[in-house]
């Protein structure tokens, strides 16, 4: 078998199944990062036990979500689903009175076609709490898209920036901009002034710390960033409609995307996504470019970090790797790894939308010319069979993959990183890249000192 490498955009599609981590994991993150929400897992104690071993929280812990188990009865339709759900929505307004419970749909109830979205709205105006309902199943999406299904459905609930303008009419106040005011609410969510700036919503969930540092460098570019989805708060989404612009932070948004677009009117930013420090400087170009900004220093500010990764890029200069395909930050991170002199035989990704990660693969394909080497081969909802049987004869140095692939490949001589890990690391911005290629190097510098301790048979 012979192993080509385009020097073009090549795309294949192999229909293997998503041999991913499970989207309900996308509670791990969401529950810490919207901190008045209550998240509720409507699925079989297999569900329960992975959040419990994939969240290393117990859930007599109490942390912000809750599973509520089908049973044989649930199933059979015995018992009233409604009735059920009512009940725990009750107990759960009466412990934790949470501003939003999000109900997230899995496996089970999608095989016995649970009507989440017909209970949630008449349940909704009973307890007086909104319900978001986020369909997580591991049938239909892969890993990280479950926070995709559930900021698509948040979106809906965004305040909406034609009935805002409208009220203010009415209340006789002309002079005003649209630009929200972090922490006040809805109506009053406007600036007086003579200023008129452009709304510039940011979708992904960022830990605090990240998402800030990504709006410090949209200022010193003379952008405001007037909203996140998800904010911290669920009373604090953003004002939406046919007058702002979006812009994602994850390559894993695109039906997010597409509803933001479609449903709410917004102006879609199609950017590269801000990983690694040519991939955030090309994000902010692009939302600069939206709004005609010239941007200043980004080109300096690049060099400065990539001088500072020199200690890195020495590590992984002429090394290859293989990607198996999981998170979907395949493209984003094998076009970091390119920039950084790294080879990249492949790229397997579980789902790919082409026009949402247009300017990512164009990027992608600059920076391979840019390198001078040639172009990846991109194999979407890759077979991992043959994925092997190719790892064989080409014998990449590294290989990111999912968990249950790692120590079988790692038995063959073949060095591997965890996929998920990029996941809940911090990896977006400038001042992130460091952590990039601190969990890329790991497993070779490990190689390194047991070469230098002379433990040469484990290394092989």
């Amino acid at each position: 078998m012979s192993i080509k490498i385009s020097e073009t955009l090549t795309f294949e599609c192999e229909t293997g199944n998503y041999h991913t981590f499970c989207p309900i994991s996308c509670v791990a993150w969401l529950y810490q990062k919207i901190e008045d929400s209550f998240f509720l897992v409507v699925g079989t104690k297999t569900c329960g036990y992975f959040l419990q071993n994939a969240l290393g929280v117990m859930i007599f812990a109490e942390p912000r979500y809750a599973m509520a188990e089908l049973e044989e009865g649930d199933i059979s339709a015995q018992l009233n689903d409604y009735q059920e759900l009512k009940r725990l929505c009750l107990q759960i307004k009466k412990d934790r009175n949470p501003s939003v419970i999000i109900w997230i749909g899995t496996c089970t109830t999608e095989i016995i076609k649970m009507d989440l979205e017909g209970m949630a709205p008449k349940l909704e105006n009973e307890i007086e709490i909104p319900i978001i309902v986020a369909r997580a199943n591991g049938l239909d999406y892969a890993f990280t898209q479950g926070e995709d299904t559930v900021l698509a459905a948040m979106a809906h609930r965004c305040p909406e920036q034609e009935i805002l303008i409208n009220n203010a009419r009415k209340e006789g106040d002309k002079s005003f901009s649209l630009l929200p005011i972090e922490g006040e609410r809805k109506t009053k969510q406007f600036i007086t002034g003579s200023e008129n700036r452009i709304p510039l919503v940011l979708f992904g969930s960022l830990p605090s710390t990240v998402a800030s540092q990504l709006s410090l460098e949209l200022n010193r570019q003379s952008i405001s960033v007037s909203g996140w989805l998800p904010a911290q708060r669920y009373t604090d989404l953003p004002i939406l409609g046919n007058n702002v612009y979006v812009c994602g932070v994850n390559p894993f948004l695109s039906r997010t995307a597409t509803t933001l677009m479609r449903r709410r009117k917004c102006k879609l930013i199609g950017a590269p996504f801000p990983i690694g420090p040519d991939g955030t400087r090309a994000w902010i170009e692009n939302i600069c470019s939206a709004f005609n900004i010239e941007t200043r220093g980004l080109e300096k500010r690049e060099q400065q970090v990539w001088e500072s990764l020199e200690n890195y890029l020495d590590l992984v200069r002429g090394k290859s790797v293989f990607f198996m395909g999981d998170n979907l930050l395949e493209i984003s991170l094998a076009r970091f790894l390119i920039r950084c002199g790294m080879i990249v035989y492949e790229i397997g990704i579980p789902y790919m939308d082409k026009r949402y990660q247009a300017a990512e693969l164009k990027l992608l394909q600059t920076t391979c010319k840019k390198m001078c080497i040639p172009i990846p081969r991109i194999v979407e909802k890759p077979d991992n069979y043959n994925q092997i049987q190719r790892m064989r004869e080409l014998q990449p140095d590294l290989a990111i993959t999912g968990m249950a692939h790692a120590n079988p490949l790692e038995a063959r001589g073949i060095n591997t990183k965890w996929s998920v890990e990029f996941t809940f690391a911090q990896i977006h911005g400038f001042t992130n890249a460091k952590d990039v290629l601190e969990l890329v190097t790991r497993p070779l510098r490990r190689n390194n000192n047991l070469e230098n301790l002379g433990w040469t048979d484990l290394v092989k």
